[in-house]
């Protein structure tokens, strides 16, 4: 009688975490072919240090996106990032987007500072006004060089 309410238990238990197993595994094949309505544009970039697929783009410091992609344009030598955005955040076309640092440790997320053009941009457009990534360490090399050649004056 013991051994029956024990198999018992464990056959409720081994069910109840398949349900939960199986419910993950449809939520989740549910999320990915849920397809966000949007658009992307691109940006290029001189330096895109710390930013890659799936990095934040914000808006006032909200996040708004995420960069779908970033290449190497063979051309221009630029990091060509293209920034997917929601359909109901339209930009003017004199918007910048700039590579900020989430603070020392942190990553890098995008930042897009919007414009006060009367056109906004398209899908597929490509922002011009853009600032690359900022190194910490060229910023303490340049601040380690300034002292030193204070020193030096008589």
């Amino acid at each position: 009688m013991k051994a029956a309410a024990e198999h018992r238990a464990e056959m409720l238990a081994g069910t109840a975490v398949l349900a939960v197993a199986a419910g993950f595994l449809l939520w989740g094949f549910g999320q990915g072919f849920v397809r966000e309505t949007g658009y992307e544009v691109k940006a290029s970039f001189p330096d895109v240090d710390g930013v890659a697929v799936g990095t934040e783009v914000r808006l006032a410091g909200v996040p708004v996106g995420r960069v779908s992609s970033v290449s190497l344009n063979p051309d221009t030598y630029m990091a060509d990032a293209r920034l997917s955005l929601p359909a109901d955040i339209a930009l003017p076309s004199d918007s910048a987007a700039l590579i900020q640092s989430d603070g020392l440790l942190g990553g890098a997320y995008i930042q897009i500072q919007p414009g006060g053009s009367p056109d906004n941009l398209a899908p597929g457009d490509e922002i011009e006004d853009v600032q690359g990534a900022v190194s910490l360490l060229q910023l303490m090399m340049k601040f380690v060089d300034s002292q030193a050649g204070d020193g030096e004056k008589p």
